[in-house]
């Protein structure tokens, strides 16, 4: 089974991470283009992770069809490789920070590709950043 490695990161700290896993490649989602909770000061501390961060995200129909169009493009991508016995796949999604639009898109890609069977590793690079 394909083992998919989704990372979310910040634009302004870490940049892209490398993949490591050999394959080299993977996507790279742009989530700058949404929203941006952390220009709101009742969100600046908090992350992807929070309710209220979900919910301010959630409210905004083009958070929806951004996903809803990146997810089906890795899902495809991910059956293709599993098909032709890929071992690994590297999503990424960054945002200014790495706090809030890129943690809240990697959390729900993994629910996606969780329900498709494939084996998830989570990696929230700007983690110690906003915690």
């Amino acid at each position: 089974m394909l083992h998919v490695d989704l990372y979310s990161f910040g634009y302004h700290r870490s940049g892209i991470p490398r993949d490591t896993s050999g394959n080299g490649g993977g996507f790279v989602f742009d989530c700058r283009v949404l929203p941006n909770p952390g220009r709101e000061a009742r969100y600046a501390h908090q992350s992807g992770l929070d309710n209220e961060v979900r919910e301010f995200l959630e409210e905004r129909g083009e958070t929806a069809e951004f996903l809803a169009h990146a997810i089906a493009l890795v899902e495809r991508t991910a059956r293709a490789y599993d098909a032709r016995g890929f071992t690994h796949l590297q999503v990424c999604f960054g945002c200014t920070g790495g706090q809030h639009r890129s943690v809240f898109c990697v959390e729900r890609a993994a629910i996606a590709l969780r329900e498709l069977g494939f084996h998830i590793t989570i990696t929230h690079t700007e983690r110690e950043a906003w915690q």
